[in-house]
Order: structure tokens, then C-alpha cells, then sequence
């Protein structure tokens, strides 16, 4: 579904990606591990358009995306979940679910978004500046379920989050993979990782450094202390 190939991007003069190679098979959960400055959100945001400067390769289905602009990959079938959220404060909760356009068949309906998420039903009236840290998570995720887009990329879902909660987005990815979405995921938390993803890739600097099959997680531990610093 997603392959990217020496994607490079700059902030100004700071090259902060440095030729990132990885894909993503459809109908995967897929995690970008790595420190902090490592270049995990910046791929993201590159993927999406969000960064003026980039060059390389990340086609989407078949299709070259560095280029065009964000509008058009969102429309494609792209949705990203940023770490800050972007919920509309003056909005409530119906009203932030109802305000992305739907970009393709197979999004998800309000009854099956507030089956998936009851503590979006109970506060369906709320504001947005009403809502915890947790529920604007959920509700920032669910928008875009709405939309119709097939590859979900989330940046640092669980930044933050009572273990309560992150309970919770563990069980909601698991349960919109087996609906047929894919997800790119970026991670600093790998243990919780380590129960939704199929696949990790590590960045470090700006570049991708290795691949770990989730199944092989647990015997590549020390290894990954190493480059997570943990």
C-alpha cells in the first residue's frame, strides 16, 4: 500500500530526513520506533505533504505522492492523526466527527465510531475543550475513520495517556485492522507497540536503521535498548 524510498525533507537548512526506505503491506499495523529527533513525525507529516521541502519516493498505491499537494493525498486516501490533535474546540464532539468531508466508500458510520468508542457516545454534546486528554484522542482517531481513507497514520497516540486509555487505543487499532485499514504508527512506547503492530522499523538520525518482525520482538529486546536508549 505505502512505499517509501529516499525520502528526504528539510526544515530551512536542516536536513532532517535522510533518504527513508520502508513499506507498508495493506491491511498492516506498521510502527516507526525510534528517539526523540529521530525523524518519525517529520516522515509523517512528509508522506502527507506537509513539508514544503522534501524530494525522493512515497507512493500510495502506485502512486507517486511527493509532489502533490496535501489536499489531493488526503483525498487519495490518506489520513493522518497528528500528535497535537486538532480538535476544534468550539465544536462538539458530533460536530468534530461530522466536519471532515468523506473521501471514499468504507468509512465508519456514527453508531459503529460510538460502538467503537463509548466514551465518545457519552459525551457527544461536549465541547471539544470539555473533553480529557484520552477522549480527544479517541475522538481525534475516529474522525478520520469517518473518512474513508484506508491508510491511517498516527502520530504518538498514546503520548501521555492513563494506562486505562491506552488500553483502550490498543483494542480500537487491533479492531480497524480487522476491518481492513492499514496503519502507520509512530511510537516512542514500544511495549504497546509490541501489542497492536505487525512490523517495527527503527529510525535513528534522520534514516532508517532496521526492521523487527513483531514476532521476534521479545529476542531482539537488548538490541533494541540499544537504539531506543531505554
Amino acid at each position: 500500500m505505502l512505499h517509501v524510498a529516499g525520502l528526504n525533507a528539510w526544515y530551512g537548512e536542516s536536513h532532517i530526513l535522510q533518504g527513508v526506505e520502508f513499506t507498508v503491506a495493506e491491511g498492516e499495523v506498521v510502527t516507526l520506533l525510534g528517539r526523540n529527533g529521530a525523524g518519525k513525525s517529520t516522515t509523517l507529516k512528509s508522506i502527507m505533504g506537509l513539508v514544503a521541502s522534501r524530494s525522493g519516493s512515497a507512493k500510495f498505491r502506485g502512486v507517486e505522492t511527493v509532489g502533490m499537494r496535501s489536499d489531493r493525498i488526503a483525498r487519495a486516501g490518506v489520513a493522518l492523526c497528528p500528535e497535537e490533535r486538532g480538535i476544534f474546540a468550539g465544536l462538539n464532539v458530533t460536530e468534530n466527527l461530522l466536519l471532515p468531508p468523506v473521501v471514499a466508500p468504507g468509512g465508519l458510520d456514527l453508531d459503529t465510531l460510538y460502538t467503537l468508542f463509548p466514551n465518545l457516545k457519552e459525551r457527544a454534546r461536549s465541547q471539544g475543550t470539555r473533553l480529557s486528554g484520552g477522549e480527544q484522542q479517541m475522538l481525534a482517531i475516529a474522525r478520520i475513520l469517518r473518512t474513508g481513507a484506508r491508510l491511517l497514520m498516527l502520530d504518538e497516540p498514546t503520548e501521555g495517556l492513563a494506562p486505562v486509555i491506552v488500553q483502550q487505543i490498543g483494542r480500537t487499532i487491533r479492531e480497524i485492522k480487522q476491518r481492513g485499514f492499514t496503519v502507520l504508527l509512530v511510537e516512542q512506547n514500544f511495549r504497546f507497540a509490541a501489542t497492536v503492530a505487525d512490523r517495527h522499523y527503527v529510525m535513528e538520525h534522520g534514516r532508517v536503521i532496521d526492521m523487527i518482525p513483531n514476532a521476534e520482538l521479545a529476542s531482539s529486546m537488548d538490541k533494541l535498548h540499544d537504539y531506543l536508549g531505554v
